[in-house]
């Protein structure tokens, strides 16, 4: 029984950060209707960029006396990493989305995917193929509870998940810039029709799809570091999405959870049968049967159209 529990309770940490890597999905979504194919790159990204303001970048000797540290300090290089994040969400949809408002929304799939391929080629032309390690900036320490174990880099990951969880759905619910992206995501020429700035809502959609993906790359870097495989995320996440609804943020918090909880007990009791790879089969089974008998997901929004 303590087995058991404790791959559920790990199930749900790890989840957590499939979690966080689903809201970016999700906004995107939800503001322009929009399936994000480079997702996984942007998180892949952001993890390299923070990895470079925490170990990659030496201050200069005055910098480093005032610090105490030839590196950044750690909540200087995480605001730096989000500041980039900033730019690169509103480079990419100043430059290649924008021009694609009110083209078909295959169009502008097909160009998220071309978005991954040049953020794969340019993440091994900047940094190379090699994996890099973060400092330690979470306590690796396990917490106890009990006969069950704690991370608390992924208990961190699932704190963080609850409050963006909180926060977006305020956001969303509640603010005029939420509501203008809800009704943007319905029909993007009745939303500017009625006044609003469609590139506006666009352009913060993807920012903020870009500073969580930044925030899941810094999480996971300091959980197991990062590599050009970390990109592989974003399709993995891809079932955790519909699983939760595509339009729904509460359904990616709860999806992340029981998307982990199922790969770690196909792990422990379907692995010694069938030799391994099921954490890597897993999600995918899952999107299939999430596509054959519930493609809306657990909380997606069911649409009827009349003739």
């Amino acid at each position: 029984m303590t087995v058991l529990l404790q791959l559920i309770l790990s199930g749900i940490m790890v989840g957590s950060i499939y979690s966080l890597v689903a809201l970016g999905f999700v906004l995107i979504y939800k503001s322009s209707g929009i399936i994000n194919v480079a997702q996984g790159q942007m998180l892949m990204i952001g993890g390299f960029v923070s990895w470079t303001f925490l170990s990659g970048i030496q201050l200069p000797d005055s910098l480093a006396t005032i610090f105490g540290s030839k590196y950044f300090p750690i909540p200087i290089a995480i605001a730096l990493s989000v500041l980039v994040a900033i730019l690169m969400g509103l480079i990419i949809e100043r430059l290649l989305l924008r021009p694609m408002i009110g083209q078909p929304i295959l169009a502008v799939v097909m160009m998220t995917i071309a978005l991954a391929a040049f953020m794969d080629g340019m993440t091994t032309l900047l940094w190379g193929a090699g994996a890099r390690n973060f400092p330690e900036f979470i306590p690796r320490t396990p917490i106890r509870l009990g006969e069950l174990i704690l991370s608390p880099q992924h208990l961190f990951a699932f704190l963080l998940a609850i409050l963006l969880l909180a926060g977006f759905t305020l956001f969303f619910q509640r603010s005029h810039t939420g509501l203008q992206m809800r009704a943007a995501a319905e029909d993007h020429r009745v939303a500017q029709s009625l006044g609003v700035n469609v590139t506006r809502v666009f352009a913060m959609a993807w920012i903020i799809s870009a500073v969580v993906s930044t925030l899941g790359g810094i999480l996971l870097g300091s959980i197991n570091g990062i590599n050009l495989s970390l990109s592989f995320l974003g399709l993995k996440v891809l079932p955790v999405v519909l699983l939760g609804g595509l339009e729904s943020i509460p359904g990616a918090i709860i999806a992340g959870p029981i998307i982990g909880i199922l790969e770690n007990l196909g792990v422990a009791y379907l692995d010694p049968l069938v030799g391994g790879g099921i954490k890597e089969v897993a999600p995918f089974f899952i999107l299939l049967v999430v596509l054959l008998f519930k493609p809306y997901g657990l909380f997606g929004l069911q649409r009827i159209e009349r003739v």
